[in-house]
């Protein structure tokens, strides 16, 4: 189960971003994760930004922080939050 979650996550990566589709910023959820030397740094993991809906975003972008938080010995803080990329808090 563990190398299937792993497999599922990895594809969600790489499909994250892959369209050249308009998708309506409401819609769009992004993962970030601090740094075990600054815990205040935001650094951008991925971004769920499918035309399948907000609901569909955000669903896949919790998968992939649970998954990624669940790791053994990860220390940092991962989170999902509404929106593109943005190197500050909203």
């Amino acid at each position: 189960m563990r190398i299937s979650g792993l497999l599922f996550l990895a594809s969600l990566l790489l499909c994250s971003g892959c369209s050249g589709r308009f998708i309506s910023e409401e819609n769009i959820y992004t993962l970030y994760r601090n740094s075990v030397m600054n815990p205040s740094m935001r650094i951008h993991v991925a971004t769920f930004d499918s035309n399948d809906g907000e609901k569909y975003n955000k669903e896949n972008c919790e998968l992939a922080r649970s998954l990624f938080q669940a790791q053994p010995g990860v220390t940092v803080k991962f989170w999902c939050e509404k929106g593109r990329y943005s190197e500050h808090l909203r």
